[in-house]
């Protein structure tokens, strides 16, 4: 029998998603949000006129949130689920009150060399 690993692998990607992800995010800092992303992780989204737009986090996502973004009071982040299956996961996550805006934020983990990282992040933005 194998000791159940489920309720501590999902309190991890917790972890990353609201202490690291919407954390950075709330305070429009992206420095503490970059710890929840590897290094070759990208971004993708439908632009206004119906266009994919994204790519690496470094170029689509951190410099938008420094620049863009301000800090928020009172967001309300909801995580809808996470699922798992060995080292990999994926989980949705829903925001309101984030700089004024709304997403919903589609993500998938891996976890790799002990340690739970977004690798992809899917969006849609509600304005």
């Amino acid at each position: 029998m194998t000791k159940p690993t489920y309720t501590t692998e999902y309190k991890a990607i917790e972890q990353v998603l609201l202490n690291e992800y919407s954390e950075g995010g709330k305070q429009a800092k992206s420095e503490i949000m970059q710890p929840a992303f590897h290094e070759v992780a990208t971004m993708y989204s439908v632009d206004e006129n119906g266009a994919i737009a994204g790519g690496s986090v470094t170029e689509s996502l951190f410099p938008v949130i420094d620049n863009h973004f301000t800090p928020s009071e009172n967001p309300t982040v909801a995580i809808a689920y996470i699922d798992i299956t060995g080292n990999a996961a994926s989980a949705r996550v829903d925001t309101d009150n984030l700089s004024g805006y709304g997403f919903t934020d589609y993500f998938n983990l891996l976890k790799i060399n002990g340690t739970w990282q977004i690798v992809s992040k899917i969006f849609h933005a509600h304005y």
